[in-house]
């Protein structure tokens, strides 16, 4: 977000004591132009965004789309190209729906794995004043049938994985198009989607109206999602949930319900396992004001992951590759490891925030050790770089790039890694974005042990 742009929506959040919904609404016209703007005005389309596939999993698909006015949400789905055998799901869950001024999201369950289901999009504009006074005064659907595939062992082992866009435009546009060339079953956003997000008019243009030129980047190809320490900055950024939902609570335990990041999911003859390393200071660090708890939420993580790589579809998977934001390993020792108490810093290393994270591969390395976990794509330090297996870890690790589209510094410019089964091998590719070309390929041709 602009500097400017930041401080109309700080000013909005200020005045009403909550989140600004619209960040150019702080603006002001001169009277004559005002005027002329209201008389030329056309009515507002309800959905203003095309659908966004969320959580890829087996059972189970969240869908959620953008809209601008008090709406109850749908979306009818089937088997049958032409839905003639379609199923209405509302928005939100049991007891009421999630009638919504923002955002919808529709959760479909009890789906079958690795099946082609088609689906539509509307919603009803409701016009509200209490309790009793309710009533619909428009409905919208949306003329396109789009179509998406549940994840499964039958599903084809295809993945990608884009990092750090931090809503640069020119950098995620080329980024997503190498994407849809791609076509991979699902999509791993591995962190920092965001920058710091104050309003939620902000984050809808992050995930559901993108400037680029793919305004359905996943409408067909669905999403997982590994938080970065931006996408927890900010007011609107404390609650992301309100864009981009939390996982099943069925996909959990009770123990379990306050990940709604992680996930673990079959893919094929992949086991996808996504991780969230939280913020990048200390808690403790005084610059946060005590707003961030990350420490318990890693620890809390590591049952978490001990179980789910004890799951047969993840335990039986011939490659089993784990996603998080910040890198678990780093080959230079004056790199800051994210454990410096109290506050980030000591004489030995650079920085005051973590460029790896010691403490989460204390937790989780030995847990994907056991596992045979051979490939970790991480991202946070906006340089792509292949770390090897070595005596501390037995995994590779691929470190994704940043945001930069100047070409300036070796390593700097955006990735797309592409990974698929091909021949019974993963073959890894590393696509620079600035470039066109391809600055790495990984084979992995060993199968766990």
């Amino acid at each position: 977000m602009k500097r400017r742009e930041f401080l109309r929506s700080a000013a909005i959040v200020a005045a009403t004591g909550g989140i600004a919904t619209d960040v150019m609404a702080a603006g002001s016209l001169h009277p004559v132009e005002e005027e002329a703007k209201t008389e030329d005005k056309k009515p507002v389309s309800l959905i203003d965004s095309e659908p966004v596939l969320q959580n890829y999993a087996a059972t189970s698909m969240g869908i959620a789309f953008s809209v601008t006015d008090w709406a109850n949400g749908y979306v009818i789905y089937g088997e049958k190209p032409d839905l003639s055998d379609g199923k209405k799901v509302w928005c939100g869950g049991y007891r009421v729906t999630g009638m919504d001024n923002e955002a919808v999201h529709v959760r479909l369950t009890g789906l079958k794995p690795y099946t082609l289901y088609y689906y539509r999009i509307g919603a009803d504009r409701i016009e509200y004043k209490d309790g009793y006074h309710i009533r619909i005064i428009g409905n919208e659907e949306s003329k396109r049938i789009y179509s998406f595939r549940t994840a499964g062992i039958g599903a084809k082992s295809h993945f990608c994985v884009i990092n750090d866009t931090h809503a640069s435009w020119k950098a995620i546009n080329p980024t997503i198009n190498k994407v849809m060339e791609l076509q991979p079953t699902c999509v791993v956003w591995n962190g920092d989607a965001c920058n710091t997000e104050e309003t939620i008019a902000a984050q809808k243009r992050i995930f559901f109206k993108p400037e680029i030129d793919r305004k359905d980047f996943a409408a067909t190809i669905p999403y997982l999602f590994c938080p970065g320490n931006h996408d927890n900055r900010g007011l609107a950024n404390r609650h992301l949930e309100r864009i981009w939902m939390y996982r099943q609570p069925e996909e959990r335990q009770p123990r379990d319900w306050d990940l709604g990041r992680n996930f673990a999911v079959r893919m094929g003859d992949i086991a996808l396992v996504g991780l969230d390393t939280g913020e990048d200071k200390l808690d403790t660090n005084p610059k946060f004001c005590n707003l961030f708890v990350s420490e318990p939420y890693r620890v809390a993580q590591q049952a978490w992951l001990r179980d789910a790589l004890r799951q047969p579809e993840i335990a039986s998977a011939p490659y089993l590759v784990a996603f998080c934001h910040i890198p678990l390993y780093d080959p230079r020792p004056e790199m800051n490891p994210g454990d410096l108490f109290p506050a980030d810093v000591d004489d030995k290393h650079k920085g005051n925030f973590a460029e790896w994270q010691r403490t989460c591969s204390k937790l989780w390395g030995p847990l994907l050790e056991e596992a045979g976990c051979q490939l970790l794509i991480t991202a946070h330090q906006h340089v792509y770089r292949l770390d090897l297996p070595n005596e501390e870890h037995k995994w590779t690790q691929i470190v994704g790039g940043g945001p930069n589209m100047t070409g300036k510094s070796p390593g700097h410019f955006p990735t797309v890694i592409d990974g698929e089964v091909r021949e019974g091998k993963l073959v890894v590719t590393i696509h620079n974005i600035y470039t066109g070309g391809i600055c790495g390929t990984v084979t992995f041709s060993n199968k766990r042990q």
